[in-house]
């Protein structure tokens, strides 16, 4: 049997007003839109108060702090100077032990200019510039300070870096 045409075109009209929409898995920009007012404020409160806990602790307990403020995520990364420096947090893991052997003593501040910017509940996009004052098991002393960009990700009701770039001012070059 055929099925005339205009069968096909009554199928059809209802179709006519509607987009299609391709699920990417990310739904970080509807979540972020639906952030009340009041939510935006309390994950930027939230976060801004994680980013003080990190420069306290590190400041307080070393290098070995930066283990409980890094992300145990396979997602994890840190970049430094435009490179790749953990690739993931085993790596990451791996250098908090070496510098918790080597560096007695780290002061780290954050700038006035810390930003957050929240985009769902559970993460948030902080900028700050930094200083830090580094002081090795022998005494030698190193100052730097820099810009720091990271996302802050809220796993198991505890703030951590998902993923951080920290870059150096470098001081000018002098010209002959």
């Amino acid at each position: 049997m055929r099925v005339p045409r205009w069968v096909f075109l009554l199928a059809a009209i209802p179709l006519m007003g509607c987009t299609m929409r391709v699920d990417t898995g990310d739904h970080a920009g509807e979540k972020a839109q639906r952030l009340t007012p009041e939510r935006r404020a309390a994950v930027e409160d939230a976060v801004r108060r994680f980013a003080a806990g990190v420069a306290h602790d590190v400041t307080q307990d070393g290098p070995a702090a930066w283990r409980k403020e890094f992300s145990d995520s396979p997602s994890f990364f840190m970049a430094s100077e435009g490179k790749l420096v953990f690739p993931n947090r085993q790596a990451a893991a791996q250098a908090i032990d070496d510098l918790a052997r080597t560096v007695k003593q780290i002061q780290l501040n954050w700038g006035d200019d810390l930003r957050v910017d929240p985009l769902t509940e559970d993460l948030a996009q902080v900028a700050c510039s930094w200083h830090e004052v580094r002081v090795d098991t022998e005494g030698h002393r190193v100052e730097e300070s820099g810009f720091f960009t990271g996302l802050a990700e809220k796993q198991k009701g505890q703030w951590q870096f998902r993923n951080a770039h920290w870059s150096v001012v470098v001081p000018p070059t002098k010209v002959p």
